[in-house]
């Protein structure tokens, strides 16, 4: 029989292993067909009946013409997640996971995949908002739910899937520091962890790309910074949106980061013993330094990108160049800062007041073509 155990190792690290079948039939006075496929029971027993189960049906001309039965959720998310772990970074496999295992499943779990029609959804949406969930939050656990449905309309077990309509969601406040309270909240930062929340500040980068951030992506003459790599949950992997990114560096952030170069390991920012850093490890610099600054707002590691990104709005950087820096995917993420930007625009506006002479084109100048008898166009000279 045409069955065998196909292993494969995810972007994370970890080894799947599934069970496949590879079926091929000569039909008399047909071209032979050729099914290759997973079995849907995991095992070398289940996979040996499904290869008979298909070679029989190919051999009888019935194959892909029996009534299919549409699987439950339930029974579906398990070949969604591993799809997932094969496509998606480590932290999105975990959202997806949670949010099945917490909401999707509870509420659809027993349903087949054809019984979820937009009531429901609609139904799902008010009744998470009247329990208290955010907007933003059910709108991550549809957008799990779409995801699913569409993959199983691509292969084949559901006909169509129906439009799950997000929730509008506003724009949630951000806090950052201020110029005037930039210079404090630096002076007050514990001096070991100075240069960690200088270069966030110069940077705009994650809390996790600062923690994977090494000395062979700085290039300290030129001065560049390259973000190749995130950590989540002491797993390294690629950046936010799955593709690395270029920052240039500042004076001061180069001065900082030649002061602060060290020979303990291969992270720029790393323990005594040069071993990386972790999330719960940093979690209390920012809080503590802007305490001891005086400062009523409590902000987190992840405001200082907040503060690098409106530093730049308010002094007039266009928001693509904003973007590009903060490794935003689309610039909808970045017009949060937008309103931060108001004399940008306002400028923008006085041009219409600026004399005539910064025109372009002499429109005036322009006259109609006219049909001479050879039947060239030639431009009317214009009056005298």
């Amino acid at each position: 029989m045409s069955v065998r155990l196909r292993k494969w190792t995810t972007k994370a690290g970890k080894v799947l292993e599934r069970w496949t079948i590879d079926v091929k039939v000569a039909l008399p006075g047909k071209r032979p067909r050729r099914i290759r496929d997973f079995s849907p029971v995991n095992t070398r027993r289940g996979a040996e009946q499904y290869e008979r189960q298909v070679r029989e049906a190919l051999l009888a001309g019935t194959l892909g013409k029996e009534v299919k039965e549409v699987p439950t959720l339930e029974a579906f998310q398990a070949r969604f997640l591993d799809y997932s772990e094969v496509n998606n970074k480590p932290s999105t496999v975990y959202a997806k996971r949670w949010v099945l295992r917490e909401h999707l499943v509870p509420a659809f779990g027993k349903r087949r995949l054809d019984e979820i029609g937009p009531a429901d959804i609609e139904a799902y949406k008010a009744r998470k908002l009247k329990d208290g969930q955010a907007a933003k939050s059910v709108n991550n656990h549809l957008c799990v739910l779409r995801k699913l449905l569409n993959l199983a309309v691509e292969w084949g077990e559901l006909s169509h899937a129906p439009r799950v309509k997000q929730l509008r969601v506003a724009h949630g406040d951000f806090q950052f520091l201020t110029f005037e309270e930039t210079p404090r909240f630096l002076r007050a930062a514990a001096p070991e962890w100075k240069a960690f929340v200088t270069i966030a500040l110069k940077t705009g980068l994650r809390v996790g790309e600062l923690l994977a951030l090494r000395w062979e992506d700085l290039d300290l003459v030129v001065g560049r910074l390259v973000v190749r790599r995130t950590l989540w949950r002491d797993q390294e992997g690629t950046p936010k949106g799955g593709r690395t990114r270029e920052v240039p560096l500042s004076d001061e952030a180069i001065a900082v980061l030649k002061a602060h170069r060290h020979l303990k390991g291969p992270y720029v920012f790393c323990e005594a013993d040069g071993t990386r850093l972790t999330h719960s490890r940093v979690k209390d610099v920012v809080p503590w330094a802007c305490s001891k600054a005086g400062l009523a707002k409590r902000l987190t590691t992840h405001d200082l990108r907040h503060t690098f990104a409106s530093h730049l709005v308010m002094r007039g950087v266009a928001l693509k160049a904003v973007q590009e820096l903060l490794g935003h995917a689309t610039i909808d993420m970045t017009m949060r800062y937008a309103h931060l930007s108001p004399d940008v625009k306002r400028d923008a506006v006085r041009l219409l007041d600026g004399p005539a002479s910064l025109a372009r084109f002499d429109f005036g100048a322009l006259r109609a073509p006219t049909l001479t008898a050879n039947g060239v166009d030639e431009p009317t000279p214009a009056a005298p």
